[in-house]
């Protein structure tokens, strides 16, 4: 699998190679794709973002946390001075919510970032994040490099 993600990519980034030790760990986490495009395909590419970039800030993940910034910065957006609108609040919220105490999602957030949602676009969005929390412990727990084409993307400490 690892082979298929170079050809594809040209390069396997640190978690990729990392995960490889373990072909049914990369097999599981690669699932990200998928449910990425499921996801994409009812919220859009931005919205999708939003919610994985909230869901990586909230668990501090380097890695992850700047992939997303990098998406945001290249869509043209600031990552650290986002407009968002109602919906897009909701989702972030959600996607914190998920990571801080997925027993504890206030019923007004998970309703209001679920609105217009069908029974399995829930199950694919929640299902997405947990694999997007997966992928951000995963990181975490390994202390996985930051690959260097992300570098310039890193967020400024202040």
């Amino acid at each position: 699998m690892l082979d298929e993600q170079i050809a594809r990519h040209g390069h396997a980034t640190n978690m990729k190679r990392t995960l490889a030790h373990s072909p049914q760990a990369l097999f599981a986490l690669m699932r990200w794709y998928d449910l990425h495009a499921e996801v994409v395909e009812f919220l859009g590419p931005r919205a999708t973002t939003l919610f994985a970039f909230a869901i990586s800030t909230q668990t501090d993940c380097l890695i992850c946390s700047t992939f997303f910034r990098r998406w945001l910065i290249e869509g043209g957006e600031n990552p650290d001075d986002l407009q968002l609108d109602d919906r897009e609040r909701a989702l972030i919220a959600l996607g914190r919510h998920l990571v801080r105490d997925a027993n504890a999602i206030p019923d007004t957030v998970f309703d209001h970032a679920t609105r217009g949602l069908t029974a399995a676009q829930v199950v694919a969005l929640t299902a997405f994040g947990g694999l997007m929390i997966a992928t951000n412990v995963f990181n975490n727990a390994l202390k996985v490099d930051l690959d260097e084409y992300l570098f310039p993307f890193r967020r400024e400490l202040t």
